[in-house]
């Protein structure tokens, strides 16, 4: 808690799901949390500042426009002082056959998946330098190592977010500041569990069924990742054990990347 207390970590795409499990990680670690979705919930902050005693800045703003993220930023290091943990998490995907894949989708993925990262790390670094500490984490995937049909935007950003984090860590190596990628492999995500539930239902089998054989054909684990076990990677990450890990790919995948 003290490591981390009067520190401002600010997490993309945190409203729910992983993004919202990484920011409960960093709030019980003592980090005050700028929770950022399009759709900023006032409900989400008033539980983490319930919970955890912390400081919470709700932001909403569309991360496809490079002018909405420069006003963010702006207003936080006004407000904060600096950006000490950034969290690039937030993704969008779409799914279709490279020749049928819409092109707009494929700008918004580039934009959302990649630029906002870009952005979001070029404005915050130089308040990390100034305070000669700084944190890093970008969410990549498995498939930042390895290709799936019909998802190209989401393997092209997430392949090149694993470059970003190398580029930036060794900028940084001097600086107190440390870049990571994390790649998780299948979480419980609400996508998922609907995929599966469709699935079963179309073929008349139960949801467990279908579960153990989606699991088996990815993660030798056969369990899905837990979200907590990333968001508790993510807290390791900004603590002191952790000064000399950067620029690190780190699989968090039931040994998917291994098999």
């Amino acid at each position: 808690m003290a490591a981390m207390k009067g520190k401002w970590a600010l997490v993309t795409g945190a409203t729910t799901g992983l993004g919202f499990a990484v920011a409960e990680g960093l709030a019980g670690a003592g980090a005050n949390i700028v929770l950022h979705d399009i759709n900023a919930r006032k409900q989400a902050a008033d539980d983490l500042r319930a919970r955890f005693g912390i400081e919470v800045i709700a932001a909403g703003v569309d991360l496809a426009r490079r002018e909405t993220i420069e006003a963010m930023m702006a207003d936080l290091l006004d407000r904060c002082g600096a950006v000490d943990i950034l969290v690039n998490n937030a993704v969008v995907r779409h799914f279709a056959a490279i020749e049928r894949f819409p092109p707009e989708r494929w700008e918004q993925a580039l934009a959302v998946n990649l630029s906002a990262p870009f952005h979001l790390i070029r404005l915050a670094l130089p308040a990390m330098k100034q305070r000669g500490w700084g944190r890093i984490i970008n969410m990549g995937s498995i498939y930042s190592s390895r290709a799936t049909e019909d998802r190209i935007d989401y393997v092209t950003t997430k392949t090149a977010i694993a470059g970003m984090t190398r580029a930036v860590a060794i900028e940084t190596a001097r600086s107190g500041i440390t870049c990571n990628t994390l790649c998780p492999g299948t979480l419980p995500t609400p996508a998922i569990l609907n995929k599966i539930a469709t699935m079963a239902s179309n073929g008349g089998r139960t949801v467990a069924d279908v579960t153990r054989d989606y699991l088996g054909e990815r993660q030798p684990t056969q369990r899905f990742v837990e979200m907590g076990a990333v968001a508790a990677m993510v807290v390791f990450l900004c603590g002191p054990a952790a000064n000399d890990i950067t620029g690190a790919s780190l699989p968090i995948d039931g040994g998917w990347s291994a098999a």
